[in-house]
């Protein structure tokens, strides 16, 4: 009779995981035993990344950006998952498109979207004054145009006439925002809104690529044109987010020996942007750091084809972005976020007690100051760099 080999060394940490027998779904079932019993492929990481959120991110000490793509606001994922999430606590600041932002304000204005059928003439649709994101549908003047009349009269406000970063601008926005909420009681609907009430900052990195951008520039060209440049002064001074939103990261990594962990719902600019901060901090500031603690990326967008919205954890970790120490910590789950995100808030509000809003709008000096400090203190090329800056020509005074 032949022996048995020897097992194989190292064989059982291959086999050390929960065995794969769910029990039912049934009546009974709840959203947080439905996902933890979702063993593999997809469903597997989308469990990953709420036991990740519930585990990691629910730390005190842990600052959680988020990052949004994709036209999710049309789709109601403010209302019905965002804004929960922030109320929750888990969302210190955020990154978005401008488009994201721009519909987010339909929702404070009362301005109707519907569902609808991506199985339709869009030429019949133009005709009919009908504007179309897919399977949505809202009308052009009464939603589109209307949003575009208030938003200009917003931004004519005495608030507004500055450079200011997007950071500044939506917190001024979100006031305006709260104050349509509560003034027709709507409920919490704008994105906005909430961040402005929880303290939240808000960036997008590419501020003219979308209708609000649109509508800054028309304006500037009413001013030059009409001579009142020095009334109508709004600037949005994209530099202003960059140094912003990094001080975030490096205050709570350094100043308050905390973590960091980022939530990247698709990808884009406003991932890339969320996830520059610490080549910011290393590469261009030379201040010493190792990149984000935590990572969860839902995407539908695939690594091979080399853009960044499929990219993958480990490789933003040869870049910096994320700490190379820490990539069993990170989680990408390939999946459609408009599925996906609801699902996991609905995880984390049940499984994950509310965390304290650290409210870092309120603290936007302070952490600038701290950057600037840091800066200071590590950069080795300050001084050939300032030498450089004095030998520029000087503005010439106009006449």
């Amino acid at each position: 009779m032949k022996k048995r080999k020897t097992e194989c060394p190292g064989k059982s940490k291959y086999l050390s995981g929960k065995r794969i027998l769910p029990e039912p779904i049934s009546k009974k079932t709840d959203i947080v035993e439905l996902i933890d019993n979702m063993d593999a492929y997809n469903g597997g990481r989308l469990r990953a990344a709420c036991h990740l959120l519930r585990d990691g991110y629910s730390r005190s000490d842990v600052t959680v950006g988020l990052s949004l793509a994709g036209a999710l606001t049309p789709a109601g994922l403010g209302p019905s998952a965002i804004i929960p999430l922030m109320n929750h606590g888990f969302v210190d600041w955020m990154t978005a498109t401008g488009a994201n932002m721009y519909h987010d304000l339909h929702f404070a204005f009362n301005l109707p979207m519907h569902r609808g059928s991506h199985v339709v003439s869009d030429a019949d649709l133009r005709d009919k004054g009908v504007t179309r994101i897919y399977d949505i549908l809202f009308d052009y003047e009464d939603v589109l145009m209307e949003t575009d009349r208030r938003l200009r009269k917003i931004m004519l406000q005495p608030e507004f006439q500055k450079e200011m970063g997007t950071r500044e601008y939506y917190h001024h926005l979100g006031k305006a925002m709260n104050e349509y909420e509560e003034k027709h009681r709507l409920g919490e609907v704008s994105i906005l809104a909430a961040a402005y009430r929880n303290g939240i900052p808000v960036f997008t990195s590419s501020p003219g690529d979308s209708t609000i951008g649109m509508n800054v520039a028309g304006l500037e060209l009413l001013a030059e044109t009409a001579g009142l440049q020095d009334a109508f002064k709004l600037k949005i001074n994209p530099s202003i987010d960059v140094n912003d939103s990094t001080a975030i990261i490096l205050n709570a990594k350094r100043y308050e020996n905390g973590k960091t962990g980022v939530i990247l719902i698709g990808g884009g600019s406003p991932k890339n942007f969320m996830l520059q901060t610490e080549p910011q901090i290393q590469e261009v500031l030379m201040i010493p750091e190792v990149g984000q603690d935590y990572d969860i990326n839902v995407t539908d967008a695939r690594p091979d084809t080399g853009g960044l919205s499929g990219a993958p954890p480990s490789e933003a970790a040869s870049w910096g972005k994320i700490d190379p120490t820490m990539l069993e910590e990170a989680v990408t789950a390939y999946l459609d976020v408009t599925v996906a995100l609801p699902l996991m808030v609905a995880y984390v509000l049940r499984a994950a007690k509310a965390k304290k809003q650290k409210r870092l709008y309120d603290r936007g000096a302070e952490l600038r100051e701290k950057l600037a400090l840091s800066y200071l203190e590590n950069n080795k090329e300050l001084e050939q760099l300032k030498r450089l800056m004095k030998n520029l020509p000087a503005k010439k005074a106009k006449k």
